[in-house]
């Protein structure tokens, strides 16, 4: 028989009319996406989980008082009280740096957009297709270290002891492989930056 996922709406319906399990139902369902999204923001356990329960009693509180009315649309409901309550977390603990204002300052002069543009992000992708070629150059034991150590980032005991060599080969294999990787770029003139 398949499992038939009970909608929200409806849990909250049956927690209103008394189903204790409902809640408890949609606390389970909801529990890591709205934990991670208040973890992402405070990133420290014991206050996450302060907010995570103040969140849920905020959520009892209304629903028992119905004064719930965001039909279909709890989780989204949720993620707001949970917002709510840690910006009043910020508030309370002046971590949050207030502005203002003025003919010698303006907001826009600390702020910024770090995200990396279209342009830059093909510039990027051009840079790692160019290193992945010249790394494809590389003799097969100098070319297994150079990966494993940049883009599995494993420490050079454990490359030793997966490649079944000393530590010290496998630190010259990286040397020559990076040795080899510089003198293909000053030789053929490559520009890996932007």
């Amino acid at each position: 028989m398949a499992n038939v996922v009970i909608p929200d709406a409806v849990l909250v319906k049956n927690y209103i009319c008394g189903d204790e399990n409902a809640l408890a139902s949609l606390i389970n369902r909801h529990q890591s996406k709205i934990y991670g999204f208040i973890y992402s923001k405070v990133t420290d356990r014991d206050i996450a989980d302060d907010i995570f329960q103040d969140t849920f009693i905020k959520v009892i509180k209304t629903l028992k008082s119905n004064s719930y009315n965001e039909e279909g649309k709890f989780l989204p409901w949720v993620m707001r009280i949970s917002h709510n309550l840690i910006v009043d977390h910020f508030r309370r603990n002046k971590k949050m740096p207030m502005f203002r204002e003025t003919e010698e300052f303006s907001i826009f002069s600390i702020m910024s957009d770090n995200s990396p543009n279209i342009e830059i992000r093909i510039i990027t992708d051009q840079v790692e297709n160019d290193v992945q070629r010249l790394i494809e150059e590389l003799p097969e034991d100098q070319k297994q270290v150079l990966q494993m150590r940049i883009y599995q980032d494993m420490s050079f005991k454990e490359i030793a002891d997966v490649t079944g060599v000393s530590i010290n080969t496998a630190l010259g294999r990286m040397r020559y492989a990076l040795m080899n990787l510089r003198k293909v770029i000053e030789k053929n003139n490559i520009i890996l930056t932007n």
